[in-house]
């Protein structure tokens, strides 16, 4: 059973989370009992070594994985023996998501792509809550194009407006500026952090970017699979 969101729980909660694979040399521990808070509004940086489990860290806290041990609440609510859809319907509308290679659709236009996680949530006027969100991105007049006649930084800026236009109450961030040239991904920043200001939305961010890092309330670097404040 999925529950509503107490305000005064964390938006997201991991306690000594471990993730494990099996191989062909045996077992490989990517994470070994991480635990952190993300509370409304918060933004975090978790940064850390190429294959240190960053992102593997950031997927099983979105719920897009499972632990092997440990526990992870999403909005006060347990992800533990919920199903791939339950996890889904708990994301829908309330998660947001920016990854390094965009993830947009190619046969869609900007417009589209920004409508399509609207409409999955059952959002009434995805049409213009979707070109509401490309204007706050400074994307009106790009509305028609598909991602293949888009610069990086403007699908960037729409992959952006595709994960803040539902009003989510979290945003997972995947090296959002990794693809990007210094001065487009100084750009991206400063509208992930304006649209964190409009929103109220906590931001989770994966980063290899120090500028990104350095602006955010927390950071925490993994090392051999440990999670460990940074001061």
């Amino acid at each position: 059973m999925i529950t509503d969101h107490n305000p005064e729980q964390p938006v997201v909660k991991a306690q000594n989370v471990t993730k494990q694979l099996q191989g062909p040399g045996g077992t490989l521990t990517i994470l070994e009992t991480a635990s952190l808070q993300l509370a409304e509004g918060e933004v975090t940086a978790i940064l850390g070594a190429s294959g240190s489990g960053k992102s593997t860290l950031l997927g099983l806290l979105a719920g897009l994985d499972e632990v092997t041990s440990g526990t992870i609440e999403l909005f006060g609510q347990s992800l533990s023996g919920l199903t791939e859809d339950q996890r889904a319907a708990l994301r829908a509308g309330k998660v947001g998501f920016v990854f390094q290679s965009f993830q947009l659709l190619p046969g869609m236009t900007a417009l589209e792509n920004v409508m399509l996680p609207l409409e999955l949530a059952g959002i009434r006027k995805p049409a213009a809550d979707a070109a509401h969100a490309l204007k706050q991105v400074g994307l009106s007049e790009r509305l028609h194009h598909y991602p293949g006649q888009l610069s990086g930084g403007e699908q960037q800026r729409v992959a952006i407006a595709r994960a803040f236009a539902s009003q989510p109450k979290v945003l997972f961030a995947d090296e959002p500026t990794g693809s990007l040239d210094q001065a487009t991904g100084s750009r991206i920043i400063d509208l992930l952090f304006e649209m964190r200001e409009q929103t109220g939305a906590a931001l989770l961010l994966v980063t290899h970017d120090e500028r990104l890092a350095a602006r955010c309330d927390h950071r925490l670097l993994i090392e051999k699979g440990r999670l460990e404040p940074l001061s």
